[in-house]
């Protein structure tokens, strides 16, 4: 009985802590050295990606540079019947690159396409460059400076109530917007080109609000919820 008794003892004494984590890994070792080599292989093949994306995003900024020289050297001869083929080979450069790019650089393609629409005055074309821009540049500040193109393309067309919607997005887009008041004054104006005047005369007071400081844009819608409320 005594023995036994001290058999137990012996089992219920604590192991110390350095022998258990010896005992640990030895039994688990070659799970333990798999999940590492994971880690180091995740770690380099997340290096290498980064490397890549660098040098792609890198080198498309390149291009779209070299497309931009292009039109600024052309965008004022979009009449010019000697110069058609060039504007013709730039436009389909930008549509080719625009499709098939991401992020900044694919937004600024798109954007000079549509400089090109608008210099041609076809504002369908126009519109929907300007979409593309929104949508690739959506993290950057492009985004809104393409919504609020856009919106003027589709007020162009006479589409009053999608213009509104894009200069909102503009307005409430997670990058600022410096010509937001500009938008937001352009809301109420296309709100009264529609009749409706109570949205206008709302559209008008949140220049008001939101931008104190500019007096231009407080100036001018000052003016107009003065003509709403005495004609209408």
């Amino acid at each position: 009985m005594q023995n036994t008794k001290t058999n137990k003892e012996k089992d219920n004494q604590k192991i110390p802590f350095n022998e258990a984590l010896v005992d640990f890994i030895q039994r688990r070792r070659k799970l333990i050295f798999a999940s590492i080599a994971v880690i180091i292989f995740a770690f380099i093949g997340t290096v290498v990606f980064l490397i890549v994306n660098d040098n792609l995003r890198q080198n498309a900024i390149l291009q779209v540079e070299d497309l931009n020289s292009r039109f600024d050297e052309l965008i004022f001869f979009v009449d010019d019947e000697d110069r058609y083929e060039e504007i013709e080979s730039l436009l389909a450069d930008l549509v080719s690159f625009a499709e098939n790019g991401r992020g900044f650089a694919q937004s600024k393609a798109w954007s000079l396409a549509a400089g090109i629409y608008a210099a041609r005055l076809d504002w369908a074309l126009t519109e929907e460059a300007w979409l593309n821009a929104a949508r690739a540049g959506q993290r950057t500040y492009l985004g809104p400076i393409s919504l609020f193109n856009a919106a003027t393309a589709a007020e162009e067309q006479g589409k009053f109530e999608e213009a509104i919607s894009l200069l909102q997005q503009a307005i409430n887009h997670r990058f600022e917007f410096p010509a937001a008041p500009r938008a937001q004054f352009s809301i109420g104006r296309l709100n009264e080109q529609l009749g409706n005047y109570s949205a206008a005369l709302e559209a008008y007071r949140a220049v008001m609000i939101s931008w104190p400081e500019i007096t231009i844009w407080q100036q001018l819608a000052h003016n107009r919820i003065i003509a709403l409320e005495i004609y209408n």
